[in-house]
């Protein structure tokens, strides 16, 4: 039976002709510049972040809790059901190869060979600590606190939690367990510690921008893809989200047209503090048999985009 289900997979993503890889890593890192460089080639199509892996975790815990399931269990079914929603979802799409971008493939990389039966193919844009911080408090400075009712949403939550807004504070959130830096460290670090490096192709932002072509031929030949000659000096995010209404900055995905850099000095915008906290604590940069050793951190007083991932591996159904 799991080789029908295996079989019926297959054939719908061979019907629509796609090849999947998947774009995870750390925000601000570069994500949406890769996207449009990307999509300049005619067989590729690399969207704004999806909502389909956690449309498969919700389906999945769906099944898993329904009375009504659970009564009369089909996990074959279920399965398939899970596993259509990835093709689905981009059946409106013509080109052959697709990206599907969600920082959450790190925490769910068995997703991908567990239900689509696909190696894992994962390109994950990241950047240095100071930098990222940086990027974020440099774009809160530079939009209004409140656009149109909607306060951007790393405030939003400060708020809610009555913690004062200083830019210490959205740091330390923003790299916190439940910050965006700090859940997408953790879904890189829970990938690494699973055995997944060899499915995960790492794109360091000051290569993209230093070095772009030599970059993104490296992505090309993690993919196996034959090589496209891109144009970095016309760029263009042709899948422009609505950043203000959803999260409270207006310039969130703005891609300039060509190819310049024009971050900060973390020492201008950060306190040292915080700068001293986020030395040495890019640690895909030092990838090693040792990595498994939570010891090497215990004495670095770092953010706690660090504290050990207490989750237990997800017992795919149907499995």
């Amino acid at each position: 039976m799991k080789e029908m289900i295996k079989e019926i997979i297959l054939e719908e993503m061979n019907r629509l002709n796609k090849n999947f890889y998947f774009m995870s890593g750390l925000p601000r890192s570069g994500s949406t510049l890769l996207s449009s460089i990307l999509n300049q080639n005619p067989r590729f199509y690399s969207g704004p972040s999806s909502p389909v892996v956690a449309t498969m975790i919700g389906l999945e815990n769906q099944f898993s809790n329904d009375e009504l399931f659970l009564g009369y269990p089909k996990p074959q079914q279920a399965k398939e059901i899970i596993a259509s929603v990835l093709p689905q979802y981009y059946s409106d799409r013509q080109e052959p190869v697709i990206f599907d971008k969600n920082r959450s493939w790190t925490v769910r990389m068995n997703y991908i060979p567990g239900y689509f039966d696909i190696q894992p193919k994962v390109i994950c844009p990241v950047r240095d600590t100071a930098e990222i911080l940086t990027s974020f408090i440099s774009m809160m400075r530079r939009n209004p606190y409140e656009v149109n009712g909607k306060i951007n949403f790393i405030d939003e939550m400060l708020v809610k939690s009555n913690i004062p807004l200083t830019d210490d504070n959205r740091c330390e959130f923003i790299a916190s367990p439940n910050g965006i830096l700090g859940q997408s460290v953790e879904g890189l670090k829970k990938a690494l510690m699973e055995g997944y490096d060899n499915s995960i192709h790492f794109v360091e932002y000051r290569d993209l921008m230093n070095n772009p072509k030599e970059t993104v031929d490296k992505i090309y030949e993690f993919l196996g893809e034959e090589l496209f000659e891109h144009d970095f000096n016309k760029l263009d995010n042709i899948n422009r989200e609505n950043d203000a209404q959803i999260y409270g900055f207006a310039d969130m995905h703005e891609v300039r047209p060509t190819l310049e850099s024009v971050s900060k000095n973390p020492e201008d915008i950060l306190s040292p503090e915080i700068l001293e906290k986020c030395k040495d604590t890019e640690f895909w940069r030092i990838l090693n048999s040792d990595f498994e050793d939570d010891d090497a951190h215990e004495d670095e007083e770092v953010l706690e985009i660090f504290e050990d991932d207490q989750e237990d591996n997800v017992q795919l159904i149907g499995s």
